[in-house]
């Protein structure tokens, strides 16, 4: 599976803060064979996040898109914006999934406006800002997702589990 990784960091665009959330995806993608083919630092601006979510889905075909970081309740915070800018059909499952984890760990992650979207055959993820957060997440849904791509892509019909 093609992944696309997407961090919306300021400072990291700007190169003065180290991103730890983008390497923490990669690392935890290559359990479910996924293979990162674009990485991104953007600065926390709804155009360069939409740039950067389309080109991944559209001109590279990345399966998976995980964006790290913009999801909180900052005025900078727009990366659940962009991505529903970008969205074909809504996926709200994997970001409920997600927060119901979450809250089992700390009441905080109410606070999270993440979001999870199809765009063409693209599954656009919303994941936290923080390497612990972007583990926990990701343990959650990391064994469902290569279903999702799988029925999304056509090469599955069905999503009942077998008896």
């Amino acid at each position: 599976m093609k992944v696309g990784i997407i961090t919306a960091s300021d400072k990291g665009a700007a190169g003065q803060r180290e991103d730890l959330s983008g390497p923490a995806i990669e690392e935890m993608i290559r359990e479910i064979g996924g293979e990162v083919a674009a990485y991104e630092v953007v600065p926390d601006e709804f155009e360069a996040l939409k740039a950067a979510m389309i080109h991944m889905a559209d001109d590279l075909g990345c399966h998976l898109i995980f964006t790290t970081g913009g999801t909180g309740f900052s005025k900078r915070d727009v990366t659940p914006e962009a991505t529903l800018a970008v969205m074909e059909r809504n996926a709200p499952g994997i970001a409920e999934a997600m927060r119901a984890a979450s809250l089992a760990i700390t009441n905080r992650a109410m606070l999270t406006r993440a979001v999870s979207v199809i765009r063409g055959d693209s599954i656009i993820v919303n994941l936290p800002g923080s390497p612990k957060g972007v583990r926990e997440c990701l343990a959650v849904i990391l064994p469902a997702l290569p279903h999702g791509v799988e029925i999304l892509t056509g090469q599955a019909s069905e999503c009942a589990r077998p008896d």
